[in-house]
Formats: C-alpha cells, structure tokens, sequence
C-alpha cells in the first residue's frame, strides 16, 4: 500500500497538484482547514462527501502522533511526539507571565553539534524532520493549549542544518490563507552557524535570529561548543552584525551561565566586547541541571553580578526565568528520541 501524503507538510497549490484535486481551488479549502486544525477530513464540510472519501484514502492530516503529553506546575506544557520510524522529538509550551503562548519546536531528531551542556548534544544526530513533522508540533501544542502567539526554533537539533525545511515550515504556518501565523513572531536559535546566518539574512524568511553564545572566550566556547571551531567568534560577530543591518532586526545573543566556567569577570569583560558596537540584546540563562551532565547551576550572587558588569557597560540584558525544569522542558534539557506508547494510547503525565 502507497504511503499516504502529509498534508501538513505542503502548500494549498501543492496539495492540489499532488493529490490531482480538480478544481484547484479545493487545495486552498484544504490548506484552510489544516491552519485551523482540523485532524479529520470529516471536519471539512464545504468538500463533497466523496472527496472526503477520497483524501482519506490518499492522504493524512497528521503523520505523527502524541504519545506523551507532561505538564509542569508553572503551566508549562511538554509533548513527545512519535515519528512513524519509532524515533521521537520533544516539544514544549512556554507561557510568559503576561500570559503569551511560545511553541518551542524541534528540527532534528537529536543533534550533531555536541555542546558540552545540553542534554540534547549528547544524544548524537539521527535525522533531520520533514516540513510536515516541524509544522505538527506547532498544531500538536495548539490542540492542547489553544492559540499560540509565538513560535521559536529552539528545541532539538540545529535548526541552520535543516533550513531547507525549517523555511518551508515558517511558509506553510504565515500563510494568510492557512495559519497566518505573523513571521515577526517566529525566532530562529543557532549555535553560530555561520552559513546560515549569511543565508538567512540574504534569502530570508524575514524572521527574527537568535545565536546561542554562552561564551565569549574563544578557547572556552571551543571547548563546550564545538562548532567554535570551525566558526570562529570574529566571523561569527560579523555575521551577526551582517543579519542585524541586512534585515533591521536586533539579534538575541542566548547564554547559559554555568557556575564557575563562564561567570567570571573576564567572561562578562569578553561579552562585553564582543557585543559592543552591533544591534544586540542579550538573554542570560541560569544552566537547568542534567543528571548526566557534570555542571553547576550558577548562584544567585553569582547571575546578579555577572548581569551587572553587562549592564554597567551599557548593553541590553535580560536574566530570564526558567520555566519547565520539573519535566525536563526546559532549555538544554530536550532529550528523548524513543518514543513512550502503550498499546498506541497517549500516556498522560501530570506536573512530574
């Protein structure tokens, strides 16, 4: 029996074309339903009964499923989506104190660059996610918490590794006459993919970029991120200074602060220079602890200081409040692949 086509993953004309649907305009009434959430094509009542029929027989709303849904006491959400190989992603709902719903979405299954504090890092690389695989998160976390505001590429995997994808993605959820999601609510996190910085700024989509740092000293992020190696922290902060002034979007430099390696004042004064003179703010990140992870989480004492020496030098600094520790959803601590099921049924795990 054919595979049957995630529909998830096309455009309106797409969906016409590959599933030979006349007139065409039927592939923008489906496209219309997906932005809305449909899961059956039951729920599509201005098509013909036997369209319906039809698709049903050819396509598939979702090709991937929920197998576990975790919920923290801060109302963060986790979910573990299963793929159709028995591999599985993470992805995870952010709700901010005013109130507005994040998706953090995945966009590999693991991830190749092995940075030394991120729990997803050590799982290696097994493959990149399909358009359809990215896009069912952000529908997957909507069924389950309502309208969401915003959406960041900020989960599993490296995000410029798959961009390919991660564009046809954003294009499928903007489109006005599907989600019509805002691009100016869509962030990009990267751990300093050069290439694709350039790439971004020059053949968009006109989103906003973030760029995991954590550290400005060169031997220290070589040594914790390994993709300091091959990108080095001069080009870089060229590219960064290239995407600010290409697009007009200030950058978000990401640091997780990790108690006593990158909070000493030579760090701060490190950051400190290379951020001077570029369109930045920077997010600073108190490191979740990993069991398997030989860190510290930083001190008190020891954020207020550090956010202090920036601040002191004049830049734009947020100490941010971690959210979803209790379930394994917050920031570095993405990190199943397998996936959990039980006879196929959701298993349902409350405020772990």
């Amino acid at each position: 029996m054919a595979e049957k086509i995630a529909l998830t993953g096309l455009l309106a004309s797409e969906i016409a074309e590959q599933l030979e649907i006349s007139p065409a305009f039927r592939g923008k009434q489906i496209f219309a339903w997906i932005g809305k959430g449909a899961e059956s094509f039951d729920e599509m009542t201005n098509l013909p009964a036997a369209l319906r029929a039809e698709l049903s027989q050819k396509a598939t709303l979702r090709s991937t499923t929920v197998s576990k849904v975790l919920t923290d006491s801060d109302g963060t959400i986790k979910l573990q989506i299963a793929l159709t190989d028995s591999l599985a992603v993470e992805t995870v709902l952010l709700t901010d104190r005013e109130g507005r719903k994040t998706a953090c979405v995945s966009c590999q299954v693991g991830c190749a660059m092995n940075c030394a504090f991120c729990q997803t890092g050590h799982l290696g690389f097994a493959r990149n996610l399909t358009p359809a695989e990215i896009t069912e998160q952000f529908l997957h976390l909507e069924k389950h918490a309502g309208k969401l505001d915003n959406i960041v590429f900020m989960g599993m995997g490296e995000p410029m590794m798959n961009l390919a994808a991660v564009r046809k993605a954003i294009a499928i959820l903007t489109h006005k006459e599907g989600r019509g999601l805002s691009a100016r609510r869509i962030t990009l996190s990267t751990s300093g993919v050069i290439k694709g910085i350039y790439d971004l700024a020059d053949n968009g989509p006109l989103i906003r970029l973030a760029v995991s740092l954590t550290t400005a000293d060169p031997a220290l992020r070589e040594e914790i991120m390994p993709i300091g190696r091959t990108n080095p922290l001069e080009e870089l902060r060229k590219a960064i200074d290239y995407y600010a002034k290409k697009t007009g979007r200030r950058v978000t430099l990401e640091a997780a602060l990790l108690h006593n390696t990158n909070t000493s004042d030579e760090s701060a004064q490190n950051m400190i220079r290379f951020a001077r003179g570029i369109d930045v703010n920077i997010n600073l990140i108190p490191w979740n602890p990993v069991e398997t992870l030989s860190f510290e989480e930083p001190t008190a004492t020891e954020c207020k200081h550090f956010v202090g020496k920036l601040e002191k030098a004049g830049l734009n600094v947020t100490l941010r409040t971690r959210r979803g520790r209790e379930i394994g959803g917050a920031c570095g601590q993405l990190g199943k692949t397998l996936a959990d099921t039980i006879s196929g049924c959701k298993i349902s795990e409350q405020g772990l």
